[in-house]
Order: C-alpha cells, then structure tokens, then sequence
C-alpha cells in the first residue's frame, strides 16, 4: 500500500510540474550526486542545477558514448538528456517518458540536433531490437509497475556488446529483488556501486536553492508537499535517504549476445 501511495504521488506531481512550470525553471527531476572528486566546469545555464547535472555526467561517462546512438527511458523533462548531448557527443540521442506533458516540453524547448523525444511505456518499448548502442534509466524505475518487463525491454533493443546505465533508489529491502530483475534481464553487471552518501551530499548542497524553487512554484499550502518532493534537509524523503531506509544505486551492465 505505501508503495502505491508513493507512486501515485510521484505520478501526481509530475503532472503538477509539467502544468505549472511555464518559464521552464525545472528541466531536472533527480536527486541529484555529489562527489569530491568531480569538479565539473559547468556553463551558466547549467549551474543552476549543478548536482542533478552531476549525476548525469557520472552515470554517462562510465562508457564512451562518442558517436554512440543513444536513448533515455523516463527522460523527463529532457535537462539531462540535453546536457549529455551538448557536452559528450553522442551520434544521436532520443528521449521517451510516458508523461505526455514532459515530452510535449522537451520537443518545444530543445533544439538541439540529433535529438528527438516520444511518449512511450518502458516495459513495452517501440523499437526494434539490437536499436541502441547505449540505454540510460536514471532515478525512474522505481515508478515502474513491473521493472523486470523493463529490464529485458533494454536487453532486447541493446546491440550486442551494448551497455546499459542505470541509477536509482529502492527501500533497503528491496534491494535483493532489483538484484534479481536485473539478473533475470540476461545482462551481465560491470560495475555496482552504492552512490547513497553522495546524493544525501547533493541533496543537503542543493536544498536552498531547491527551498526557493518551491517557494516560487508552489502554492503555500503544497509547499511542504514540494519540500518533500524535493527532498530537502529535515523532510521525510531526505531522511530515509540519511537513515539508508532508502538506498541509491549505480549500475554498469553490458549486452553480451
């Protein structure tokens, strides 16, 4: 049940941001990373939202993707999309969500080249198989109803030798059930990693400026609604990400036949 009500939360929100936000001030919906070891050197439009950009930037150059044909599953409103195709040039890039507000933003608003952006279901995707050279999921599968048919939607359109990226959080104790969706996919995992401290980091770096955000969005009487959706310091999402009651994991996984 309470996983239910935070989806349907979640859902409820989206809609609210994708009606709501006319001057485009939220193009990123992620948690956000923070690592030490990343100075990135940002341009001005993208400073702004400087810790979801970084956890972007972590999670798409862990493979070359240079001349890579590229897709996103549950793009969003399309900022990291767009931040991977300005700065780390891909060959062609497209984005799909099943939000059609989102997508109907990202073709208006981006006009970058070689970009395009469809509405679509993520465990019935509508490409052919072996499409992409490289799949990204970043924090959008925990809304999935069934993210096993997903896991192997991304096996089936992959090339051969294809690398999947993927960044998300669950409950502590469903960490042994992602696990096995991920293993029943036919993929073979690379690399694992447990990037909890750093979006607790992003998210405590990140928190003033997200406090004004929802300020300037949100009517008064939903703003401790937009504080925890946003997951600043002191509010429930934030403190089952402190507590590890929820825990944020980073994939590398490789299509091998």
């Amino acid at each position: 049940m309470k996983e239910k009500l935070r989806n349907l939360f979640f859902k409820i929100w989206y809609w609210y941001i994708s009606t709501i936000d006319k001057n485009a001030d939220v193009i990123f919906m992620n948690y956000g990373y923070s690592c030490i070891n990343q100075k990135l050197t940002l341009e001005p439009d993208d400073k702004k939202n400087r810790y979801s950009v970084q956890l972007y930037h972590h999670t798409a150059t862990s493979t070359d993707i240079i001349e890579k044909d590229l897709l996103e599953v549950g793009c969003g409103r399309g900022g990291g999309l767009s931040y991977i195709n300005r700065t780390l040039f891909p060959k062609s890039v497209i984005g799909v969500d099943l939000n059609k507000k989102a997508v109907q933003f990202c073709n208006k608003y981006y006009k970058e080249t070689n970009n395009s952006f469809f509405q679509a279901d993520a465990q019935k995707l509508p490409f052919e198989d072996n499409s992409f050279d490289v799949v990204l999921n970043i924090e959008s599968s925990h809304r999935y109803s069934e993210p096993d048919l997903f896991f192997k939607e991304v096996h089936r359109i992959l090339k051969p030798g294809g690398t999947f990226l993927f960044a998300d959080f669950r409950f502590d104790f469903e960490i042994d059930e992602l696990n096995k969706h991920l293993k029943s996919s036919k993929m073979q995992t690379e690399q694992k990693q447990d990037i909890t401290s750093n979006v607790v980091e992003a998210l405590k770096l990140a928190s003033p400026e997200r406090e004004k955000l929802v300020k300037k969005l949100v009517p008064r009487f939903l703003q401790n609604l937009g504080r925890n959706f946003a997951a600043t310091i002191g509010t429930p999402t934030y403190n089952k990400f402190f507590n590890r009651e929820f825990i944020y994991v980073f994939y590398i996984m490789k299509k091998n036949n």
